[in-house]
C-alpha cells in the first residue's frame, strides 16, 4: 500500500507544480522517477519518452502509467495516472467554475508570461539531459543532428510539417540502417 501512496503523491506533486504540458514535465518525471526514487533507469526513461510521444495521449500521463505499472501493476498504473491528472483537473475546474475572465486579471497575465519562459527552460533541460545520456555511437548523434537541422529549417521557413512525421522518418532511417548493417554483421561472423 505504501508504494501506491508514494506513486500518487509523487505524480500529484509533478502534476500540481508543472506548467506547460508533458514536455515541461519530462525533466521533473526523470528527476523523481530516476534520480530520487530509482523506480526506473535513465534508459527506460528515454524509451518511455519515445514511446509515450508516439502513442495516443499526453506524454506525461503515458510516463506515469508506465512507471506506476512497473512499480505496482494495474493498481499502480491507475494510482500514478490519477495522481498526475487530478491536480490539473481540479485547478482547471476551479478556474472555469469561478473565474470567467481568469486571464484578464493583470497579475495572472504577467505571471503566465514568466511561466512561458520557465516552461521553455524545462523543455530545454530535459532535451539536454537526454542528449548527454544518449549512446555515444555516431549514428544516433547523426540522426539527432539531422532531425534538429530539419526542425530548424522547417521553423525558419514556416513550412508546415508535423514533428511526428520527422520522428517516423528518423525511426525509419534507423531501422533501415539496422537492417542493412545486420546482414553485413551475419556475413562477417560466418567467415
Amino acid at each position: 500500500m505504501n508504494i501506491l501512496l508514494d506513486l500518487f503523491l509523487s505524480f500529484a506533486k509533478i502534476g500540481l507544480f508543472t506548467f506547460g504540458g508533458g514536455y515541461a514535465m519530462i525533466a521533473l518525471i526523470e528527476n523523481t522517477c530516476v534520480a530520487e526514487k530509482q523506480w526506473i533507469t535513465h534508459d527506460e526513461m528515454m524509451n518511455i519518452t519515445v514511446i509515450a510521444e508516439s502513442t495516443p495521449g499526453p506524454i506525461a500521463i503515458n510516463c506515469a502509467t508506465y512507471v506506476g505499472y512497473k512499480q505496482g501493476g494495474i493498481a499502480g498504473s491507475l494510482t500514478a495516472t490519477l495522481g498526475m491528472i487530478l491536480p490539473s483537473f481540479c485547478i482547471i475546474f476551479a478556474i472555469s467554475r469561478f473565474l470567467d475572465h481568469f486571464l484578464e486579471i493583470v497579475w495572472i497575465s504577467h505571471a503566465f508570461q514568466g511561466i512561458k519562459i520557465a516552461v521553455g527552460i524545462l523543455i530545454l533541460d530535459a532535451a539536454v539531459n537526454m542528449l548527454k545520456k544518449m549512446q555515444k555511437k555516431p549514428m544516433p548523434r547523426i540522426i539527432v543532428l539531422c532531425a534538429f537541422a530539419a526542425m530548424m529549417v522547417i521553423n525558419m521557413t514556416s513550412v508546415r510539417i508535423s514533428s511526428i512525421l520527422l520522428m517516423l522518418t528518423a525511426g525509419m532511417v534507423s531501422l533501415f540502417l539496422f537492417v542493412i548493417k545486420r546482414p553485413v554483421m551475419k556475413g562477417g561472423a560466418g567467415q
